[in-house]
């Protein structure tokens, strides 16, 4: 939610999201449709149907397609776990576009910080902060059904460190609970 309030996102526009099968990306496509986008979700061949049934008006399949060949443009790329080059992304956004990074490397940090001098488009990056009225928005969201958890696993406690092993595997679809 903290990247995506900064890019004003709003009814019909177009928005990317770059893993959007775990635990950011599942929350990002639900927002991004309640905010109005036309919403267009990266994932691998596994995930297609959950992110079709949490929202995602189209689906690109990694696995078999670079989605940053396809010609489309957008108003919005928020790449959730920076594995898109940076620059073939930011040739898809439309001017005044918005790249958002959720976990950036040190190089997409600094070309970050120069692609508002070259060009319209902005790049966020940076740690997400939390806010009071983001929680009750979110909380009002969950209530009226428009954002649903997805979540892939759950362990007990003593299991803590298999959990982990899951999760930094990098293909978990959603959350990991442990209980």
């Amino acid at each position: 939610m903290h990247f995506l309030s900064q890019a004003n996102i709003h009814n019909g526009q177009k928005v990317l999201i770059n893993g959007a099968s775990g635990s950011i990306g599942t929350v990002a496509v639900q927002l991004a449709k309640s905010y109005g986008a036309e919403v267009t979700a990266v994932c691998s061949t596994r995930n297609l149907d959950m992110v079709h049934s949490i929202g995602a008006d189209h689906v690109v399949d990694y696995t078999k397609e670079d989605f940053t060949g396809s010609g489309e443009t957008y108003d919005v790329i928020f790449d959730v776990v920076g594995k898109s080059p940076s620059s073939n992304s930011l040739g898809m956004l439309k001017e005044n576009g918005h790249y958002l990074l959720a976990n950036p490397g040190l190089s997409e940090m600094i070309r970050g910080r120069w692609t508002p001098n070259r060009s319209s488009k902005k790049v966020i990056t940076g740690a997400a902060s939390g806010k009071k009225e983001d929680l009750i928005f979110l909380k009002e969201l969950i209530e009226a059904g428009k954002i649903k958890t997805v979540i892939d696993r759950r362990y007990s406690l003593e299991q803590a460190a298999e959990a982990h092993r899951y999760v930094d595997k990098g293909h978990k679809k959603g959350n990991v609970i442990i209980n």
